[in-house]
């Protein structure tokens, strides 16, 4: 069963104006730090070098503010646009909203924070993970994988089937040699892996079978995965989750 959407645990309502936060935005600007964003991958044609301590600073003062966060996206600005996916309302996010937002993903970054801070809370989280991780474009690709991952972290409710159903997906695109598509879907597997231990043999399984594969992606993703979920830090920790009284 699909969970619901889960509402957000930060105070609602703001009334500071776009024009304001671009302001602030510009003045916290560090431009010494683009070079390094550049040689991490992150596109800084727009960006200004400010980091995520201070947007998220920020976004705590801006508070839930659907109206702002459209207007902030709609600035173009590369900061502007991660501080939307922070103070966006994911009760009012539509799927409208999330295809026009997710076609527009040119950097990693921006990518992973709307979906780990927004996307991943919407009623429609479930079904665009599924739908993009076919999808051929870069970035939205990447998209549908990292909301996996992230849904493995934050969905609580969510039911081991639901997890499951999500690894032939997975497997399907171990292939893809694209390096911002194939981090994310080693990214899904592991997370899955991680959530407990009814998860982790099925992904250990999967893991193994990518790191036997002929093709040069998918063992790269398998091994890497292995290497973790296989790792006496992860299966100590499935075993304290094993033993902890349920709720």
């Amino acid at each position: 069963m699909i969970p619901p959407s889960r509402p957000r645990a930060r105070r609602k309502g703001s009334a500071m104006a776009v024009d304001a936060i671009l302001a602030r935005l510009r003045a916290i600007a560090r431009p010494e730090n683009l070079p390094g964003m550049a040689r991490y991958g992150i596109r800084t044609e727009t960006a200004l070098g400010v980091g995520i301590p201070a947007l998220r600073a920020l976004a705590r003062e801006c508070g839930i503010d659907h109206a702002l966060a459209v207007d902030l996206w709609e600035s173009g600005v590369h900061e502007a646009q991660v501080l939307a996916g922070m103070v966006d309302d994911a009760g009012r996010v539509d799927g409208r909203q999330m295809e026009a937002w997710v076609a527009a993903f040119d950097s990693w970054d921006v990518c992973d924070q709307v979906c780990s801070n927004l996307f991943d809370r919407t009623a429609a989280a479930w079904d665009k993970a599924r739908a993009w991780s076919g999808r051929p474009e870069e970035f939205v690709k990447r998209a549908g994988f990292t909301l996996m991952a992230c849904l493995a972290v934050h969905d609580k409710r969510a039911a081991d089937a639901d997890f499951l159903a999500l690894l032939p997906l997975i497997g399907r695109e171990a292939g893809d040699p694209r390096n911002f598509v194939r981090k994310a879907v080693n990214w899904a597997l592991r997370q899955i892996g991680k959530r407990n231990r009814a998860l982790h043999g099925p992904a250990v399984t999967l893991a193994r079978e990518l790191a036997g594969s002929g093709d040069k992606t998918a063992r790269w993703i398998g091994r890497d995965a292995l290497r973790e979920l296989t790792g006496e830090k992860v299966l100590a920790r499935l075993a304290r989750r094993a033993n902890q009284p349920a709720a």
